[in-house]
């Protein structure tokens, strides 16, 4: 086992599935945020796990992976309290990015994304609050989907900014991530045809201009699997007003969570998250209402767009994966341009699947497409429709 992805509190030995079932024979890897009974849950915190006893049961999402046949190999590294992009850890180490050397592999779901795109397993779980799926899997050149908001099951698994958390994973290619949403998504599902295809022009415009050129590039060669595309805005007065309303909302709820905890441990936090759990901390519930009802309005503006039937294309990260030895002030930086991208499907609550679908001088990047509620199945079916036709990863 390659340790670099994995937390140094991992199970002693893999956890067979059921001998059979739509998952059997597949190994999986699980973000360190979901309980696996016998082990304790540490969220990338070490002063977190040392307070922790050893989980009597299992995750649901994980409890279900191994009902349908899969065996679980390890937990996985993630960032401190999930509250960062980068997937670096101060405490635990970065997970190496095997198809992006000396970069950032993403966070929070850092170790799930980057074992899978080193092949150390066949898929992963993890999780996504403001782009913690979507974001490292374009990053390390790997599917990702962020369900519809409920349609994982949480329970036994930490929580952060609950508004916003859902549960998530990733794969090498997209027939494992359709066998893997027959398994996990919950609720209903809203089988309608793609018809309509937006093309999210104010999203390509805050991208790299690579990034956007090869975006759109593969929608040019997977037009013949697509509905015809028309060109619009997808948020009419730009995305640092939703950003900063997931900012407030987030820090309050994430504050919530774990705030108690870092009043009375007083944890010794890493780089980034400290400054991030300070600003929590000042979060009024006044300033948190009036980013409520931003949050709500862009939530009423996405669904009302998004209508069954229709898909937004979009860039999933702004620019390739940065090197690990960006300074504070890029970290900064990088995580106000990613989450101008990540904020959408968030607020909204919707589906959204990265697509890996080539590379920029020489690393990954990621073309997303969000849909409807309970639209989940068909971005997976879409995933591997264009995945035939293209000649991405299947």
């Amino acid at each position: 086992m390659n340790t670099s992805f994995y937390v140094p509190h991992d199970i002693e030995a893999p956890i067979a599935g059921s001998a059979s079932g739509p998952l059997a024979g597949l190994t999986a890897a699980v973000k360190d945020l979901y309980d696996v009974a016998g082990t304790r849950t540490g969220g990338g915190s070490p002063e977190w796990l040392a307070a922790q006893q050893p989980a009597r049961a299992h995750a649901a999402a994980v409890a279900k992976i191994l009902a349908a046949g899969a065996t679980v190999t390890g937990k996985t590294i993630c960032d401190e309290f999930f509250y960062s992009g980068s997937g670096i850890n101060a405490h635990y180490g970065t997970p190496t990015n095997v198809r992006a050397q000396g970069r950032i592999p993403g966070g929070s779901s850092s170790g799930s994304a980057a074992a899978v795109a080193a092949s150390a397993c066949d898929f992963a779980l993890g999780s996504d609050t403001g782009g913690s799926v979507r974001m490292p899997a374009s990053y390390c050149g790997v599917y990702g989907l962020r369900p519809t908001h409920g349609r994982i099951d949480l329970a036994g698994a930490m929580a952060m900014a609950p508004s916003f958390d859902a549960g998530g994973f990733f794969a090498n290619g997209p027939g494992v991530m359709r066998r893997l949403g027959a398994v996990l998504l919950e609720g209903e599902t809203v089988a309608v045809p793609v018809n309509r295809l937006i093309v999210a022009h104010d999203a390509f415009a805050v991208a790299d201009a690579p990034v956007a050129a090869l975006g759109r590039g593969f929608l040019a060669r997977a037009a013949r699997v697509l509905p015809d595309a028309s060109e619009s805005a997808i948020a009419p007065d730009g995305f640092d007003g939703w950003r900063e309303a997931f900012r407030v909302v987030q820090g309050r709820e994430t504050w919530a969570t774990y705030g108690d905890f870092i009043t009375r441990a007083n944890p010794k936090l890493g780089p980034g998250i400290k400054e991030r759990m300070a600003f929590a901390a000042t979060v009024t519930q006044e300033q948190a209402d009036a980013a409520r009802k931003i949050v709500g309005a862009a939530r009423a503006h996405l669904r009302g767009l998004i209508a069954p039937g229709t898909i937004v294309a979009l860039p999933t990260a702004p620019c390739i994966a940065p090197r690990i030895d960006m300074t504070a002030e890029e970290a900064e930086l990088f995580r106000v341009r990613v989450m101008r991208l990540g904020c959408a499907s968030v607020l909204a609550g919707l589906p959204q699947i990265s697509i890996p679908v080539g590379t920029v001088a020489g690393c990954p990047a990621g073309l997303s497409f969000i849909a409807w509620v309970g639209g989940d199945e068909a971005l997976l079916d879409l995933a591997c429709d264009v995945a035939k036709y293209c000649g991405v990863i299947a």
